[in-house]
């Protein structure tokens, strides 16, 4: 099988492209993380969202620990090629280490960062 489609990504110097999740249903995104070439080449073959953990240094199946699964229905390349738009189905509603929905639930709020999204499930449940 070729890899051309994977050669066809502008990596960086890290052998990274970043990937921003987005719901399907909610067009709302859900987090960004980065790929390699192998938890791309995972996630295409999955069916769901595998990712390079930059803190752990391991390919991340996204849910692995929490059950917190992302089925991938569309992945779309950039214009420039730099970047992944992963359009996913999330299981159990929570995107976020937190608890929350998405990782995005803080908002500038004069000059201060202001979480505006509730805790869904306290992530001491989900992750022991």
């Amino acid at each position: 099988m070729s890899d051309d489609w994977l050669d066809s990504i502008k990596w960086n110097a890290d052998g990274l492209v970043a990937a921003i999740a987005q719901e399907a249903g909610s067009g709302q995104v859900l987090m960004l993380a980065w790929m390699n070439r192998e938890s791309l080449a995972r996630t295409v073959e999955l069916g769901e969202a595998v990712y390079w953990s930059r803190s752990r240094g391991r390919l991340w199946h996204k849910g692995e620990t929490s059950g917190h699964v992302q089925k991938v229905l569309d992945l779309r390349l950039d214009c420039d090629g730099d970047a992944l738009l992963l359009t996913v189905e999330q299981q159990g509603g929570i995107a976020c280490h937190t608890g929350r929905h998405r990782c995005f639930y803080r908002q500038l709020k004069d000059r201060r960062w202001e979480a505006v999204e509730p805790v869904l499930r306290d992530p001491e449940s989900i992750y022991g």
